[in-house]
């Protein structure tokens, strides 16, 4: 796979879950954020088996330490989609993007936590987002803020998925965890959903769109796309293309839910991009490859 190509996909990848947050936004129209991320990801678990079956990846002497891990996994993804997607009802596609993206910084600086080493840029890098976050949030009202601290939850979660990934990927297939985990989040989504949450045919219908998109596309594609690409990229080169899917959000708001830029958007947003890309351009001797690979 030429570097062109694999730096290709990378960018597509980032570009499907940047609009995914217009996706997500949209499908809160219709459904519940419980509902809409028990279909979304029921539809990409499934999207990954017939891909798990091609490849012939299953193995019964790993498949006792694959469930565990994609068990594990799924429920901290179930944790971070579900703050995530509540958020996004309270806060914009842009701001929603920009504000997940901060799990690129979280990463090495939940790692330190767990024995590895962070590096210097981190720091820095964390800085700028918080500043960047205030100015996203400053000129909001308390609903919108409110908004934005569950996804800043939820980016707590990413980091730590990203960390367990990075943990478990050297001992499981990646596919066959990836598959389960979604499965596993979308059964505890199904769970929520019974308790909080009344929806029909019909509005489920109504956001099918948002709903193929998110799960197909987001989930199914958007990963697999991922794991083709970073089996050459190296992974600090792969994570600052994919941090641009926080450009994306902010674009795929602008342009389709007509959502406005504001003076202090656009600086929280600059803030934050220079935050990720410095804390992945920065690097030391410290491994800081390591700890950001996803």
């Amino acid at each position: 796979m030429s570097k062109i190509r694999t730096d290709l996909l990378l960018l597509v990848s980032a570009l499907i879950w940047g609009f995914a947050f217009v996706a997500q936004r949209a499908g809160m129209q219709y459904i519940g954020p419980f509902t809409y991320n028990a279909i979304r990801f029921a539809m990409g678990g499934l999207f990954l088996i017939p891909f798990v079956y091609k490849k012939k990846v299953y193995n019964k002497s790993t498949a006792k330490v694959n469930f565990k891990y994609g068990i594990i996994l799924g429920l901290i993804l179930f944790i971070a989609s579900s703050f995530q997607q509540i958020g996004i009802i309270y806060t914009t596609a842009g701001n929603a993007g920009f504000i997940t993206g901060m799990y690129v910084i979280l990463v090495p600086i939940l790692g330190i936590f767990i024995g590895k080493k962070t590096f210097k840029s981190a720091w820095i890098g964390a800085l700028l987002a918080i500043l960047g976050l205030y100015f996203l949030s400053a000129s909001e009202n308390i609903s919108m803020n409110f908004g934005n601290l569950l996804v800043l939850v939820s980016s707590l979660f990413w980091a730590a998925h990203v960390l367990l990934i990075d943990n478990f990927a050297k001992k499981v297939e990646p596919l066959i965890i990836a598959c389960i985990q979604f499965l596993v989040t979308s059964v505890l989504c199904f769970i929520a959903m019974l308790f909080t949450e009344t929806s029909t045919l019909e509005a489920i219908y109504s956001a099918v769109i948002p709903l193929v998109y998110g799960g197909l596309i987001s989930v199914g594609i958007g990963f697999t796309l991922q794991i083709i690409a970073q089996k050459k990229a190296h992974p600090t080169h792969a994570a600052i293309i994919l941090s641009l899917e926080a450009v994306f959000a902010v674009v795929g708001g602008i342009l389709i839910l007509k959502e406005a830029l504001s003076f202090n958007t656009f600086v929280g947003c600059l803030l934050m991009l220079t935050g990720m890309m410095i804390s992945q351009l920065w690097k030391n001797k410290n491994r800081s490859a390591e700890l950001l690979e996803n």
